[in-house]
């Protein structure tokens, strides 16, 4: 274990430390409102590096450079077609949860279908956090801190000890974190993550390809855009890990629903100070996506000039952080990479918390009549974090034993919660008559059918056409059901904004911005140039 390697890491994650801990301020989280929402008090730099970095996390870095080595760059459309779900939740979503002054996203369902759809969607969010979302960042950040810094080697002890030994490292320090500094907290670490990450996105390929070339960048960059130009294709076909014709259904609507419904990346957003800002927030966090490659993706592309044959791929970006980078920098980056973890746990603990208090424990409180004080919900709430968090760190070693590739196993878990509940918040927001129990009906039916393509019948179709195909059906069941039997009182949206509503006037040059640049990136990334 290199000394330099480890000053590297103290190095930004003491900038983080001390800035964090500088800027504290001194009001303390007292409040549900201040632990959730930061006062609603965010400004568009926090909003848009909130959700940026709540989305980028260890997983996403492990993995996405995972199937770029074993695959090509049809996987980087996971961030970069994002854009085009960000700029419409941008423009037809936020405002209207803004207008609604919602907490959560079963606050819309409640409103719309009743309080017992509301309260299934939040179980099913807190099923999705517990045993999917946070055990899957704690363990891609543990197979990255073995594979930067081979603590199973040095320490003598089995690959699986070591990843238990740090998953509950992790986990102990984001939930510490998370609970002392509520969400103003999480979000300040995504500025200073912000830094280092474009840092490490411009320092690793720089690095990569000096090692690839001799010590010569120019002849890097050659052997890369000559040999197995196949890997910088990502206009992928029905053999690849994301076909393009996939950009255009599954993925589309696990987009849609992770930008506009996913509980811990929309919370960012209604904590801003109004509309204007979410918005502003929102097209920073797009042209981060689109940048993101840099440390998401070509390091799986120089990975393959680095390593021929590796035993387990999703070591493929810390071994070659490790290998090609100075000790110092390698360090750098492996603090980014704690710090990215950490932020996204934090996010995933803060938000269960809010689903759990707002959605579940709070409503059981009135419904027995039970006042309770301000000082104990938050501690009630910080109380239920440790618990999840305990939850997560007893499943997270458990993802060692998958097959297909962790992110792949990432992205097929999700279908379970992800696109069903959008499908009911889509049928919520174009209709008024869909009744309570067509969303019930509609959630059991996806849920089931998807269960069936992926556990039981082998369908050969790819999983994000079969998300597609079941949302059209469930959409359909749910529109029958509605003209069966339609609410006897059509749904009528009732404004209770909490901020100012007034849109950002320039919203739409930037979308244009965004989505050229979006374009352009796959047609680089194609055979048209780069793969040719």
């Amino acid at each position: 274990m290199n000394a330099m390697m480890i000053a590297g890491f103290l190095f930004f994650a003491g900038i983080v430390v001390f800035i964090s801990w500088y800027r504290r301020g001194t009001a303390r989280v007292n409040t549900l409102n201040n632990l959730f929402f930061a006062n609603r008090s965010l400004g568009f730099v926090l909003v848009g590096s909130g959700l940026l970095f709540t989305n980028i996390n260890a997983a996403s870095i492990i993995g996405e450079n995972e199937l770029t080595y074993t695959n090509n760059m049809t996987v980087m459309a996971w961030g970069v077609s994002s854009v085009v779900a960000m700029l419409l939740v941008s423009e037809f979503m936020m405002p209207l949860y803004l207008k609604m002054g919602i907490a959560t996203t079963p606050d819309f369902l409640t409103a719309r279908y009743g309080a017992d759809v509301g309260r299934l969607v939040s179980v099913i969010f807190l099923i999705s956090y517990i045993f999917n979302l946070l055990p899957s960042v704690l363990y891609a950040g543990a197979v990255a801190f073995n594979g930067l810094y081979h603590f199973s080697d040095v320490w003598g002890i089995s690959y699986t000890t070591v990843i238990v030994v740090l998953v509950w490292i992790m986990g102990i320090i984001g939930c510490i974190v998370s609970i002392i500094g509520g969400l103003k907290a999480i979000t300040k670490l995504d500025i200073l993550l912000g830094v280092g990450f474009f840092c490490g996105g411009v320092l690793l390929p720089f690095f990569g390809l000096k090692y690839i070339g001799h010590g010569n960048i120019g002849n890097g960059l050659q052997q890369v855009l000559t040999k197995n130009t196949w890997h910088l294709n990502s206009i992928g076909s029905v053999h690849d890990a994301i076909p393009f014709s996939a950009l255009f259904t599954g993925m589309l609507l696990v987009n849609l629903y992770y930008w506009g419904t996913e509980q811990y990346i929309i919370q960012q957003v209604l904590s801003s100070k109004d509309l204007e800002t979410s918005q502003k927030g929102i097209a920073l966090a797009g042209l981060g996506k689109l940048i993101s490659p840099l440390l998401l993706n070509i390091p799986g592309i120089i990975a393959v000039h680095v390593f021929a044959n590796m035993h387990n791929t999703a070591e493929a970006f810390p071994r070659l952080v490790s290998q090609v980078s100075p000790p110092f920098i390698a360090g750098f980056i492996s603090a980014i990479v704690f710090v990215a973890s950490l932020t996204t746990f934090n996010a995933g603990l803060n938000s269960s918390s809010t689903l759990f208090m707002l959605n579940i424990y709070k409503p059981w409180l009135k419904k027995h009549s039970k006042p309770v004080t301000e000082k104990k919900l938050v501690r009630t709430a910080k109380q239920f974090e440790i618990l999840i968090c305990l939850l997560a760190m007893f499943i997270a070693p458990l993802i060692m034993f998958v097959k297909n590739g962790f992110y792949t196993y990432v992205q097929i878990v999700n279908g379970f919660f992800n696109v069903p509940i959008f499908t009911i918040m889509f049928i919520g927001f174009v209709t008024k008559k869909v009744p309570g129990v067509a969303a019930k009906i509609g959630l059991g039916f996806f849920i089931t059918c998807y269960a069936c393509t992926q556990l039981v019948v082998n369908t050969h179709i790819h999983f994000l056409h079969i998300l597609a195909i079941l949302f059209v059906i469930t959409c359909g069941l749910m529109l029958l059901i509605g003209k069966l039997y339609p609410m006897p009182v059509p749904y009528t949206l009732k404004l209770n904004n909490l901020v100012d509503i007034r849109p950002w006037e320039n919203r739409y040059y930037f979308a244009a911005i965004l989505l050229i640049l979006m374009i352009a990136l796959f047609v680089m990334f194609s055979p048209l140039i780069l793969a040719k």
